[in-house]
Order: structure tokens, then C-alpha cells, then sequence
């Protein structure tokens, strides 16, 4: 039961992490070329969220290492779709760090592609985690 509980609490902290990238990349999609103090919060709360994703993502191998005395055993595709999701998470950590850091010297049509590449790393990130989940 506690285990579950943990496993249960580490999802939700990890779902509401990917939506959350997902989300805040379409919506600073919408507003690019408005409001650059909008445009860089934005991007501050992507590099947090995917920092809790990097987080919340380990949690889920430390809290199998705690209650069962090993890492989760995956393997083939599963191993892969874990491989793109850290991928993700540290080319979109990364991204959003520098948007936030020097967004303000971009064009906005710089500002656009970076926003594209952000959405396309949430959108993997969360498809790579079907991927994961069913192939583990």
C-alpha cells in the first residue's frame, strides 16, 4: 500500500511536470512577439518544471531501489524511450535557462524557433513516456 502511495505521488508530480511543459511552451507559442517579462517567466517556469521532471523521473527508479533492492528492470524500447526523455529534459532545461537569460538580444523570430523546439521536447518527452510505461 505504501508503496503505491509513493509510486501514485511520483506520477502525479511527473504528469502535472509534463503538461505543465507542454503547456507553458504553447501558450508563450501564443504570445510570441508580446509581452518579453510574460515570454521570460514562461521560460524560467519551463527550466523549473523540467528540472522536477529530471527529479520526479529519478524518483521513480530511487523509490523501486528503496522498496525492492534494485533498479527498475527495463529494457529494448523502454530503454530507449527513457534515453529520449533525459534527452529532453536536458536539451529543454537548458533552453529555457538560456530564453530566460538572453531572450531580450533574440529576434522574435529566434524567440519563435526556440518556442517551437520547447514544444517539441515536451511533446516527445510525454510520447516517449507511453512508450516507456507499456514497453517496460
Amino acid at each position: 500500500m505504501v508503496q503505491n502511495l509513493v509510486y501514485a505521488l511520483i506520477q502525479v508530480i511527473h504528469n502535472l511536470g509534463a503538461v505543465t511543459v507542454v503547456g507553458a511552451a504553447a501558450a508563450a507559442l501564443w504570445r510570441v512577439g508580446g509581452d518579453a517579462v510574460v515570454q521570460r517567466w514562461l521560460a524560467v517556469l519551463v527550466a523549473v518544471v523540467w528540472a522536477v521532471q529530471a527529479a520526479s523521473g529519478a524518483g521513480f527508479g530511487l523509490a523501486t531501489f528503496s522498496f525492492e533492492g534494485h533498479l527498475p528492470d527495463i529494457h529494448g524500447l523502454a530503454v530507449l524511450a527513457l534515453s529520449l526523455k533525459i534527452i529532453c529534459a536536458m536539451c529543454g532545461f537548458t533552453l529555457a535557462v538560456a530564453y530566460a537569460k538572453y531572450h531580450a538580444a533574440w529576434s522574435i523570430r529566434k524567440r519563435l524557433l526556440v518556442w517551437r523546439v520547447l514544444f517539441a521536447l515536451g511533446v516527445t518527452a510525454l510520447s516517449a513516456a507511453a512508450f516507456l510505461r507499456w514497453f517496460s
